[in-house]
């Protein structure tokens, strides 16, 4: 668990330059919006379909050097898009699929160990700290980041091409790949079993974790972009989007923290709660406002809600996941990739609704109103939750080895 963690340290230096500044990086050479979300469809798309690859190979191929082949392609995904001379859809969806690649590598082996290494009593503490680990990283990176790139540009700094700056970014992101990806070697980690993966009929528990994956992943299909945007468009430019994240997520770090210490599998229905209803309320602040005061609330009750989602979450994933494998006596990975497919559907929504508003509405309407839209869809996700943890078969069946 140690390994996995620092691994997952080292690599969380790297996420945020991919989730903020890939997005900075296509609005400033292209000025279209609509690229931003080709890019973040094509990353989904990739995802299930290396889900499926990556069942395939952990058949021959150890764990670690599956999951550090997916840190070091983000890496890859940057190089191309940089190296593209003219941004236009075809470049941005390839650059895209590899990222897609790259994540769908990492998270199909992360959830697996991340299942193998802990059981459900201490998940909401391994969650507790990862999630910290990735705040704290979120309050340092974008910071740094933001600040370089807009210095670069007030100090004239490479001739003044801004550019160099995000080639620099990349060549970080290369090296703590690099450094991830041999550390990962350290952990001793297992293959999970050889048995088939696909499967198409599940128990009526696990199509209910399926729907509560596709709320999620409708959520997920626009705030991962939708952050970039809205500062960009509205508050100013990469110097502001790296203070920003910073701030918001100063604020949030030690809470959760805390959270991981202290709370417990009965607690997260309440925690999944209280994040979706901040997700709510800072869309209904950017919704109302749509100014940059607007767009400052709704990061700030972003930063807080995204990691109160993720550590209520994930752990009641794993213990359906762990539930479903010793009812069905199916191999564990079969349920993460079929997780995938539900997460798929409804970021394909997601990024579905903000791609048709811009094009046959305004970009005004995508970046003001489809934000509510998807966090009210995403607040059905508790009321799902709740269904799930109430399932009698969540009860009923004794697990032998969790985790």
């Amino acid at each position: 668990m140690r390994v996995l963690l620092l691994t997952n340290l080292i690599y969380g230096l790297v996420i945020p330059i991919i989730e903020l500044f890939i997005g900075a990086y296509i609005m400033r050479n292209s000025s279209d919006i609509s690229l931003v979300v080709i890019f973040q469809l094509a990353v989904y798309t990739g995802i299930p379909t290396t889900f499926m690859i990556n069942g395939y190979l952990l058949r021959r191929v150890p764990i670690s050097r599956l999951y550090s082949l997916g840190m070091l392609l983000s890496g890859v995904s940057m190089t191309a898009m940089m190296l593209l001379n003219e941004l236009n859809t075809a470049g941005v969806f390839f650059a895209g699929l590899i990222m897609g690649l790259s994540y769908g590598f990492f998270w199909a082996n992360r959830d697996f160990l991340a299942l193998n290494t802990t059981n459900d009593n201490n998940r909401n503490y391994y969650y507790g700290i990862e999630t910290f680990f990735y705040t704290m990283t979120g309050i340092i990176v974008p910071f740094c980041a933001g600040a370089f790139i807009a210095a670069t540009q007030k100090n004239g700094w490479f001739s003044g091409n801004v550019n160099v700056a995000y080639y620099i970014l990349t060549g970080c992101v290369f090296g703590l790949t690099i450094l991830s990806s041999v550390l990962v070697h350290r952990g001793g980690f297992q293959n999970p079993k050889n048995a088939p993966f696909l499967f198409f009929n599940f128990d009526q528990l696990w199509n209910k974790m399926l729907g509560l994956a596709a709320l999620k992943g409708v959520a997920q299909g626009y705030i991962v972009t939708a952050p970039t945007m809205l500062i960009l468009t509205l508050v100013g430019k990469e110097g502001s989007l790296g203070l920003i994240q910073s701030i918001g997520a100063l604020l949030s770090a030690i809470l959760l923290y805390v959270l991981g210490r202290v709370t417990g599998p009965k607690h997260r229905l309440m925690i999944y709660g209280i994040g979706c209803l901040l997700f709510v309320a800072g869309a209904l602040f950017n919704t109302g406002l749509y100014s940059s005061l607007g767009v400052i609330l709704f990061m700030i009750c972003l930063l807080f809600a995204r990691p109160l989602l993720d550590i209520a979450y994930f752990p009641v994933q794993l213990k359906v996941i762990d539930v479903m494998a010793e009812m069905e006596k199916r191999n564990e990975f079969s349920y993460i990739f079929n997780h995938e497919l539900g997460l798929y559907l409804g970021r394909l929504f997601g990024c579905g609704l903000f791609i048709g508003l811009a094009w046959y509405v305004s970009e005004y309407a995508a970046l003001r109103y489809a934000l509510l839209v998807i966090a009210v869809v995403h607040l059905m996700g508790w009321f799902m939750m709740r269904n799930i943890l109430n399932d009698k078969s969540m009860r009923e069946v004794k697990l032998e080895n969790p985790g």
